[in-house]
């Protein structure tokens, strides 16, 4: 699936859920679907554009709103179950933690602890933000018909956090082997 089916796939998904503008789309990308998806101001309204003129989108115009409101057509939600049809596309790594972490020879080990200890904090801070979403989303009558679905991606979320926490300890422990080991 090419990256422009994926944003169209993402933001006509979201708006599946609730009419927005293109600015509380944005919002909702990144608060919600942030913790594996994300999306730019520079992708988002060109793609807008791009589902309205091809009539999956239709916008209305709302005062305060620059962008007016955008709702989701039924093209548009039969177009988003053709694309959630499609295979994902499985991202290319690009870690750069790892990345880091493969050549520590070069840095050492004091270094290579510092990042490690700066990725276990991330995830715990993932955690506490995916725990707050998880309450907010669960008590959201708005969201009463999507919740259940949402939430499987928190607790893929919040269980890959857990997972990089328990991998920064192992991590750490050897680390502070290699470095006795090294006498430093």
């Amino acid at each position: 699936m090419p990256r422009s089916d994926q944003s169209r796939t993402a933001i006509l998904g979201a708006l599946s859920i609730m009419p927005m503008t293109g600015y509380a789309l944005r919002e909702e990308i990144r608060d919600t679907l942030g913790h594996f998806w994300s999306e730019s101001f520079g992708q988002i309204y060109p793609t807008l554009g791009a589902l309205e003129r091809d009539g999956l989108v239709e916008r209305r115009e709302v005062d305060g709103s620059r962008s007016g409101l955008f709702s989701i057509t039924d093209a548009g939600i039969a177009r988003l179950h053709e694309l959630l049809a499609e295979d994902p596309q499985m991202p290319k790594p690009r870690n750069g933690l790892m990345l880091r972490l493969f050549f520590g020879a070069q840095l050492g080990p004091e270094a290579c602890m510092q990042l490690v200890l700066q990725a276990r904090e991330q995830a715990e801070q993932v955690i506490a933000q995916l725990s707050a979403s998880r309450s907010e989303i669960a008590h959201d009558p708005n969201l009463a018909h999507a919740a259940p679905y949402i939430l499987l991606t928190i607790s893929a979320g919040e269980s890959s956090a857990r997972a990089t926490i328990a991998w920064a300890n192992e991590t750490l422990a050897q680390l502070a082997d290699l470095q006795a080991a090294q006498g430093n």
